[in-house]
C-alpha cells in the first residue's frame, strides 16, 4: 500500500545545484548566430563575445544587463539625498525648543525668563545648538526627551554606519549597552593593532575577541583578515558618503558626532577604527564620492548602504563588461547582481554562463594551427544543417513545384521497399504489392477475387549511383563586401556542402574563391574567411582550377557552379602573376572564355549565378554560357541558395 502524500509540502525555487528540471540550453540557435557573425568577417571568439553581448530570444545578454545596472545606479542617485540624519537631528532639536518655550510661557519667575534667554540665544546651526544644550536642564518633558532621542540617534547612526544591524541591536540604549558598545570598540582597535604590528598571536586574539563580542557582528567571519574586510569595506563606504556631502555638511556630523549617546568616547573609538581599517586595507576606495539630487533624505546607516550598492553596481559593470584580461562570466558576483537587480538578473547570469560552457565544452571550437580559435567540423555541419534546410524550404516554396525524389542515373535497388507516394518514379515492388492486397481482403473478410488498392502499392527504393564531380567557384572580390553579398555566399557554400556530404556522397565537391587570384579551400577556411580590399575579379584562374579538378575524375558527370557579382577584370600569366586590368583587357576575356572552352569539350554543365544589375556582367555571363552551352540565373540574395542547390539537383538528374 503506497502511503499517503505530507499535506505539508510547499513549491519553491531549486536552489541545489543546477535545476533538473530546467530546459536545456539551445545550442542551435547559438551556432547559427555564431555561424552567422563568423560567415560575417568576424572571429569565431568575437563571435562568441558578441552573442553573450546580445543575449539569446529567451536569456537578457550582458549589453542589457549592464543597461539594468546603470539604470539601477541612476534611480539611487536620482531618488535619495544624504542628509536625512541631519534633517532628523534639526526636527527634533526644533519641537524640543518648541516644547521647552510652552512650558516655560506660563511660568512667571526670573528662572524661566532666563532660561528663554538662553533658548533665544542659541546658534543657528545645528550642531552648535546641540552642543550648548549639553548642560541645559530641561523644564519640558518633551524637550528633554527629544534631547535625548537626538544623542540616541546620533550614537545609533554612527554605529549603523561602521557595523550592519547595529542600529536594529542598540533600539533602546541604557548606560550599560553604551559602555558595552565602547568596551567592544576598544577591544578592537587594540585587536586591529595588534593585527597591524604582526602578532604571533593574533589568531587567539581574535578568538577571544568573537567569544566576547561575536553577536555583535552577524557576518561571522572565521578570521581576523575576513573581520578587517567587511570592517574595512563598510568604513570606505562610510567615508565615501562623507565625501559625496558639503563641506558645511561635514563640519555638522563631525560636530554632532561629540554628542552621540552623550559619551565622546564612541566619537573617538570610531576615529581611531577608521585610522586602522585605511592602513590595514589602503587598497579600499577611500576617496571618491556620488552625486545624490533626490528628495528622499537618508540617515547615515542607510547613506552608507547607498554607497555600497554603488560599489556593487560599479563592480557589476565591470564584471558584466567582460573587457579585462581573463575576463570570464564565472567572474559575475551572482548573489549581488540578484540583490541589485532581483533573481531574473541572476537567472540570466547563469543562463549565460551554462551557454557560454556548453558551446566550449560540445567541441563547437578547436584551435587552428596559428593557436586562434575556429569552428570545429562540428560546429560546420551544424550551420550546413541550418543552411540546407533554409534553401529546402524555399525549394519547397517556389510555385507550382513540389519535392522529387530521382533514382538517379542507374536507379539501382538497395535492398528495401515503402508504400507508394504521390509523384514517385521508382518501379513497383511487385511481391510485397500483391502480398499486401491479398492480406488487405483476407483480413477484410471478403472472398473472390483480390484487387489492387492504392493503399497496397509499395516501390523498390534505389539510391543515386552516379558521380558528379562538383566545382564551386565564389567571388570574394571586395564588391561582394561592400554590396552585403559575402554572407549569402558563404550560407549558400555551406548548404552545397552539407547536401553533398550528407545525400551525394559519392561526389566530389572543390570550393573556390577569386578574387585577384584564385585558390581552392576547406569548408572551415571559406566560413572564417574575412573580407579584404582587393581589385581584381580573376574568373580565368578559378575556371582553370576548376577544370583541373574535373579532370581529377574523369568517371564523374562535371559540373561548375559560379557565383560573381562582376565581370573578369583579371587573368593568370605563365610566371604565375594576376594581371589587373579595369576595364577588363581584351587578353583577360580571351584568357577567361579560353578556359570556358576548354570545360566545355569535357562535356561540363557550366552555371552562372549573376549577382547584381551591371550590365557589362550581365553581356559577359550571357557570351559564357552560351559558349560552353551551360545557362544564367539571376537569383536575389534571399534565394542564391536555392538557385545553386536547386541547379546542382537539375545538373546531377
Amino acid at each position: 500500500m503506497t502511503a499517503p502524500l505530507p499535506d505539508n509540502y510547499a513549491y519553491g525555487p531549486y536552489h541545489d545545484g543546477p535545476d533538473p528540471l530546467a530546459p536545456p540550453v539551445d545550442l542551435r540557435d547559438a551556432m547559427d548566430e555564431i555561424g552567422r557573425d563568423v560567415m560575417a568577417g568576424a572571429s569565431p571568439r568575437s563571435a562568441l563575445e558578441e552573442l553573450l553581448r546580445r543575449g539569446t530570444p529567451r536569456t537578457a545578454g550582458l549589453d542589457e544587463l549592464t543597461r539594468r545596472v546603470w539604470q539601477r545606479r541612476a534611480e539611487i542617485q536620482r531618488r535619495h539625498r544624504l542628509d536625512g540624519t541631519l534633517q532628523e537631528v534639526r526636527r527634533l532639536l526644533d519641537d524640543a525648543v518648541e516644547a521647552e518655550r510652552r512650558a516655560l510661557f506660563p511660568d512667571p519667575s526670573d528662572d524661566a525668563r532666563f532660561r528663554e534667554a538662553q533658548l533665544d540665544a542659541l546658534p543657528s546651526g545645528t550642531a552648535a545648538a546641540v552642543s550648548e544644550l549639553a548642560d541645559y536642564e530641561w523644564t519640558s518633558e518633551t524637550g528633554r526627551d527629544n534631547y535625548e532621542r537626538i544623542r540616541e540617534l546620533l550614537g545609533q547612526e554612527l554605529l549603523d554606519s561602521r557595523f550592519e544591524g547595529m542600529k536594529d541591536a542598540l533600539r533602546s540604549t541604557s548606560p550599560e549597552d553604551v559602555e558595552r558598545v565602547n568596551q567592544m570598540l576598544s577591544d578592537l582597535n587594540a585587536l586591529l593593532s595588534a593585527r597591524a604590528q604582526g602578532f604571533s598571536d593574533i589568531d587567539e586574539r581574535f578568538a577571544e575577541f568573537m567569544r566576547r563580542h561575536g553577536e555583535l557582528f552577524p557576518e561571522n567571519p572565521r578570521d581576523v583578515d575576513e573581520l578587517i574586510d567587511v570592517l574595512a569595506a563598510r568604513a570606505a563606504a562610510a567615508q565615501r558618503m562623507l565625501n559625496s556631502m558639503s563641506a558645511e555638511q561635514r563640519a555638522e556630523l563631525a560636530q554632532l558626532s561629540q554628542q552621540a549617546f552623550g559619551d565622546p568616547r564612541l566619537a573617538q573609538q570610531l576615529s581611531t577604527l577608521d585610522q586602522n581599517l585605511r592602513g590595514l586595507r589602503p587598497g579600499e576606495d577611500w576617496t571618491s564620492s556620488a552625486r545624490f539630487r533626490g528628495e528622499d533624505p537618508l540617515g547615515l546607516g542607510e547613506g552608507v548602504r547607498a554607497m555600497t550598492d554603488l560599489a556593487d553596481l560599479d563592480a557589476l559593470a565591470e564584471q558584466l563588461s567582460q573587457s579585462y584580461p581573463g575576463a570570464r562570466l564565472e567572474d559575475i558576483d551572482l548573489e549581488a547582481l540578484e540583490r541589485q537587480l532581483g533573481g531574473d538578473a541572476g537567472v540570466d547570469a547563469r543562463r549565460l554562463g551554462e551557454l557560454e560552457r556548453e558551446l566550449r565544452e560540445q567541441g563547437l571550437f578547436e584551435r587552428a594551427p596559428d593557436g586562434t580559435l575556429r569552428l570545429s567540423p562540428k560546429a560546420l555541419r551544424r550551420l550546413g544543417e541550418t543552411a540546407l534546410a533554409d534553401v529546402v524550404r524555399a525549394l519547397r516554396g517556389r510555385g507550382g513545384e513540389r519535392e522529387t525524389t530521382s533514382a538517379g542515373a542507374a536507379g539501382e535497388p538497395d535492398g528495401s521497399t515503402r508504400h507508394w507516394r504521390f509523384g514517385d518514379t521508382q518501379p513497383w515492388a511487385v511481391s510485397r504489392t500483391v502480398r499486401n492486397a491479398v492480406l488487405r481482403t483476407a483480413a477484410s473478410g471478403h472472398s473472390g477475387a483480390v484487387r489492387l488498392d492504392v493503399s497496397d502499392v509499395e516501390v523498390v527504393e534505389t539510391e543515386h549511383r552516379s558521380r558528379a564531380a562538383v566545382a564551386l567557384c565564389v567571388d570574394t572580390s571586395w564588391s561582394m563586401v561592400q554590396e552585403d553579398r559575402w554572407l549569402p555566399m558563404k550560407r549558400t557554400a555551406l548548404a552545397l556542402h552539407q547536401l553533398i556530404s550528407t545525400r551525394f556522397r559519392n561526389d566530389a565537391l572543390q570550393l573556390i574563391t577569386f578574387g585577384r587570384y584564385a585558390a581552392p579551400v576547406e569548408l572551415a577556411e571559406l566560413v572564417g574567411l574575412e573580407g579584404a580590399w582587393e581589385q581584381g575579379t580573376n574568373a580565368h584562374h578559378a575556371l582553370l582550377l576548376a577544370g583541373r579538378h574535373l579532370r581529377r575524375h574523369p568517371d564523374a558527370q562535371p559540373v561548375v557552379l559560379m557565383v560573381t557579382d562582376g565581370e573578369p577584370t583579371a587573368h593568370l600569366e605563365p610566371d604565375g602573376m594576376a594581371e589587373f586590368d579595369y576595364p577588363p583587357s581584351p587578353r583577360t576575356l580571351l584568357k577567361t572564355l579560353s578556359e570556358v572552352d576548354r570545360l566545355a569539350k569535357l562535356g561540363t554543365a557550366l552555371s552562372v549565378f549573376r549577382l547584381g544589375d551591371d550590365p557589362r556582367l550581365g553581356a559577359f555571363v550571357d557570351l559564357l554560357a552560351r559558349r560552353a552551352g551551360g545557362r544564367v540565373l539571376a537569383p536575389d540574395l534571399d534565394g542564391l541558395g536555392a538557385a545553386v542547390v536547386g541547379d546542382y539537383l537539375r545538373n546531377r538528374r
